[in-house]
Formats: structure tokens, C-alpha cells, sequence
């Protein structure tokens, strides 16, 4: 006969309640740890020719998807980033974008760095209905619109516009383009001509040079003769230092533009004192510091360049202000989705409107994926080592 033991009725009622607690618990757990994390993929050019466009994105890309997790993620779900160096080679980063889509299976794309591997991209992108925000510059990548690519970067159209234009205010009637034969130097030339001509500027000498060129002297010689009041050179890479030097060789007075692809301290580095005067179009970032308190970007720029350069060890650059701009609008559009559905993140980077970056204020629209006019250009000179703002 047994004999009735509260003590041991009551042992196993907590220990039933503690398993039935824990089995909860658990089951809580694993529901968070079955939340799926949201998966971005990136191509850009960390290494190769490109690198000084690339190398920043990565460490920006890096450090703020490490920033967004440890302040819990988005919509509950922690970000992973899937990233790929192109090496500065279209042929890679179309491959990379194929395995993205079809192995990795992320949510959405940023990259590539330059305008030559986002071509490469685009169709694949297109044809998975991927969202896809390009960090390159050229007109071309968002003109004609395609559904779902994006770009975060000035055109190369709005450079054009922002340096003739104040050629134009400062009285100069002809003008020389000097531009290289890269994806981005092509565009720019193509994109200058025609605004020269809408300006009522002439083109009085157009010379072109090779992106690894390592003597620019023959093209300056023949534009220090011409009639041109002023140069513009619309380039990447290093050799627009090369040509500012061979510039001041040859003691030029025209007055000498670079486009926005210059517009970043290594470009003083390289160039030295050949950099001082030289005048181009900048987003905010690189002024951050002598923002007035009312400018929208002031607060966004001071405090990327703070955090970047704290991590990075290395000044901040323009080219990845634009992969902590395509990230957090690409993070700002998940959420206003309400999740990852590839079709409804698409449609709210579309409607994209006052998002404040780094490079500018956004307002994406169905015809517009960009989202940036010319006022989100300031126009710097360098002056004793520094870039300083032209008023």
C-alpha cells in the first residue's frame, strides 16, 4: 500500500512546472534563433585599380552591419553580409552577383564600386528581381530606369553641371576637357560636352589620356596653347594627381576643375602642393567640420567621419560615405517593407523621400533612382593642404 508524500507531490509539481518553464524558454530561443538573419550581399573593388573606391566601402560596409547588430539588428532579425571582392575586373563581379542570387540567396545587393562591374551586374539583378543599389556614378546605371537598381553616388551629368556652371559665373566662355578612357571618364566626357553645349560654353580643346597614363604633358601642352579659359578633368584613380603635377610643370594659369572623383584626401596626399587650388564638386562629407549647426547633413557627416576614422585608422572618404549611405537606406527600407519580400523593399526604395546621408538628401521616385540634384555638391579648393568650401 503506498503511503501519500506531499513533500515528494510538491518536488515534482516544481520540478513539472520548471521542465514546462523550460520547454517554453527553449522553444522561445528557438524561434529566435529560426528568425532567419537578412542577408545582404556586396561587390565591391577592395583590391585591384579600384581599391581607392572599394577598400572604404568594405570597411564601412563591415563596420556599420557590426553597429546595426549589436543595437539589435533590424525588424528583430540580425544583418549578415555577404561580401566579394571583384579585384577591379566586371568579368568577377558579374560571376560574384550570379552567386549571390543563386548560392548565397541573399535579400538584396550593394556595389559594385565601379560603373564598368555594376554594367556587368545589372541584368542579373534585373532578371531576379534583386534590389540593388549601386555605389558607382555613371548616369548610365540608373538611365534609363530599371525597376530595381538604384545608385547612391553623384552622377557624373551633375558634376558636369555643378563645374561648368561656375565656369560659366566666373565669366569663362571656352572651356578644356581632359578625361580618361575608363567607364567613368568616357561617361563624364560624353555627359560635359553636352552640358557645355546647353550652357552656351564652347569645347575648345577635348583630349583624353589613358587611366594609367604616368605623363599627361602632350594633352596639357596642347590645352595651355588653346583658347581655353579653364580645365576640367573628369577621372579616377591617380592619374589626376599625375596631371596636376605635370600642370604646374608646365606653370599653366587656366584655372584646373577635377571632378567628384578626386575628392578625397588621398588625392592631396598624392598630388602635393601641385593640389593647391584645384577646385571640384564634394558631397558635404568632406567639410563636415565647418558645416553650419543648421545643415541636415552636419550631424549624419561629422558623426560617420568620427566613426570611421576611429576604426579605420585613415581619413574618411567620399566613396565610402556612399556604402554607409546605400546600407542605411537599404536598412530604412526593409523596415518601412516590414520584412524582406524582394518586390516590397524594391517599392520602398523607390519611395525613399528626406532620407539625409552622408552625400546628400535622397528623394527617390519612379523616375528619379538616384534622388540627388545638384545642391547636395558643394563646390572645395584645396587650400594649404586641406579642402575648404567655395562661397
Amino acid at each position: 500500500m503506498s503511503h501519500f508524500n506531499p513533500h515528494q507531490h510538491l518536488t515534482r509539481r516544481i520540478f513539472g512546472g520548471l521542465l514546462a518553464a523550460l520547454a517554453v524558454g527553449t522553444a522561445a530561443t528557438a524561434a529566435q534563433a529560426a528568425e532567419p538573419p537578412i542577408k545582404i550581399g556586396a561587390v565591391v573593388s577592395a583590391t585591384g585599380a579600384a581599391s581607392f573606391l572599394g577598400d572604404p566601402q568594405q570597411k564601412t560596409l563591415e563596420m556599420y552591419v557590426k553597429k546595426i547588430n549589436a543595437a539589435g539588428g533590424v525588424l528583430g532579425r540580425k544583418l549578415e553580409l555577404v561580401l566579394y571582392d571583384d579585384a577591379s575586373d566586371a568579368n568577377k563581379a558579374n560571376a560574384f552577383t550570379r552567386r549571390l542570387i543563386m548560392q548565397d540567396e541573399v535579400d538584396a545587393i550593394l556595389g559594385a564600386s565601379s560603373t564598368g562591374s555594376t554594367m556587368a551586374m545589372l541584368p542579373q539583378a534585373e532578371a531576379a528581381k534583386m534590389p540593388m543599389i549601386s555605389l558607382a556614378a555613371a548616369s548610365v546605371i540608373v538611365e534609363p530606369v530599371r525597376p530595381y537598381v538604384f545608385k547612391v553616388p553623384h552622377s557624373d551629368r551633375m558634376a558636369a553641371q555643378k563645374v561648368l556652371g561656375e565656369m560659366k559665373q566666373r565669366g569663362f566662355t571656352q572651356v578644356a576637357l581632359l578625361s580618361d578612357t575608363g567607364g567613368f571618364g568616357k561617361s563624364g566626357r560624353v555627359e560635359s560636352i553636352k552640358v557645355a553645349e546647353s550652357m552656351g560654353l564652347k569645347v575648345a580643346e577635348d583630349q583624353i589620356y589613358g587611366e594609367k597614363d604616368t605623363d599627361v604633358t602632350p594633352q596639357l601642352t596642347k590645352i595651355k596653347s588653346s583658347p581655353a579659359q579653364a580645365i576640367l578633368v573628369f577621372g579616377t584613380g591617380q592619374a589626376p594627381a599625375i596631371i596636376a603635377r605635370n600642370y604646374q610643370q608646365l606653370a599653366m594659369k587656366q584655372p584646373l576643375y577635377t571632378s567628384h572623383g578626386q575628392a578625397s584626401v588621398e588625392f592631396i596626399r598624392i598630388a602635393g602642393k601641385a593640389s593647391e587650388g584645384i577646385r571640384m564638386p564634394s558631397p558635404a562629407l568632406l567639410i563636415a567640420q565647418a558645416l553650419p549647426a543648421s545643415d541636415p547633413q552636419k550631424n549624419v557627416s561629422v558623426s560617420y567621419a568620427r566613426d570611421y576614422e576611429a576604426q579605420a585608422k585613415i581619413d574618411v572618404s567620399t566613396f565610402g560615405g556612399y556604402a554607409h549611405d546605400a546600407l542605411l537606406m537599404l536598412v530604412d527600407a526593409i523596415k518601412r517593407a516590414g520584412g524582406t519580400d524582394k518586390a516590397k523593399v524594391r517599392d520602398a526604395i523607390e519611395a525613399t523621400r528626406n532620407f539625409v546621408g552622408v552625400s546628400g538628401v535622397y528623394n527617390m521616385s519612379a523616375t528619379d533612382h538616384m534622388g540627388l540634384d545638384t545642391s547636395a555638391f558643394r563646390m572645395i579648393e584645396v587650400q594649404g593642404g586641406a579642402f575648404k568650401e567655395v562661397r
